[in-house]
């Protein structure tokens, strides 16, 4: 029982680093912003 929770929470420490590394290379970047974060107002709406 033990080993089956030690695997649940070693899979969504990977599932969350996974989505970390995806975001910073294949996620939506903002237009212009050089930093990516998401806080500057240079989006074009569409």
């Amino acid at each position: 029982m033990e080993n089956i929770l030690i695997a649940l929470v070693f899979l969504a420490a990977l599932t969350y680093l996974g989505r970390l590394v995806y975001k910073q290379f294949f996620g939506k970047s903002q237009a212009g912003c050089a930093k990516g974060c998401g806080t500057c107002q240079t989006t074009i709406s569409e």
